[in-house]
């Protein structure tokens, strides 16, 4: 078996329930190859991001591409922690995901834009996963740097950043992280995370 093929076998979900297919082989690699992600492909994952659910269809999510070799990549890049770029230079494609924080119909607070701008994130990588790519949200990065080198406006909140492309070896990786790739993966039991009454399993 090639050891692709044998990290691929090792990552696919275990679920407590059949679920559909494209989740069970989403997850999230730190190594990436060096094969470009075409634009068709990059509008086609922004796309789906776009059509996640929201609070009155506010849609607060923005999102900030960067790609290997501009400038807004190296933005990006220069706002992770030192941990994330020993690994995240490897990707093709860096993008940091913004949340609007007030509705735009009233412009009053929006406690769910986080929530829903994760909701977009979650899409892109479902529909990423269909497209043989994949992605990696980061939360070590500098905020208010990230929000500076982007020249982000006032009125939106840094959420996450992310790597995104074709999955690479990971004997490229420095050895702890290598380890992490390609350890199983694992979830919490579905009865440690839904109740019928505060810690009393649904099921």
């Amino acid at each position: 078996m090639r050891a692709s093929d044998l990290l691929d076998q090792t990552k696919l979900a275990t679920p407590d329930a059949a679920v559909e297919p494209l989740l069970l082989r989403r997850w999230s690699p730190r190594a990436f190859s060096d094969q470009a992600v075409s634009e068709d492909d990059l509008r086609t994952l922004f796309t789906a991001a776009t059509w996640a659910a929201s609070s009155y269809n506010e849609q607060p999510w923005r999102f900030v591409v960067g790609r290997r070799g501009d400038e807004t990549y190296e933005r990006i890049f220069g706002c992770l922690t030192e941990a994330n770029r020993g690994w995240a230079g490897s990707a093709p494609v860096l993008f940091a995901s913004f949340a609007k924080r007030t509705f735009t119909h009233n412009d009053q607070p929006n406690a769910v834009a986080p929530h829903d701008t994760g909701a977009a994130s979650a899409n892109l990588a479902i529909q990423a996963t269909a497209l043989g790519l994949y992605v990696h949200g980061m939360a070590g990065y500098d905020a208010p740097a990230l929000r500076a080198a982007l020249e982000v406006p006032e009125g939106f909140d840094p959420v996450a950043c992310w790597a995104l492309g074709y999955r690479g070896d990971p004997a490229a990786l420095p050895e702890h992280f290598a380890q992490m790739e390609r350890a199983p993966r694992q979830r919490k039991a579905i009865a440690e995370v839904v109740f019928a009454r505060w810690g009393q399993p649904a099921w």
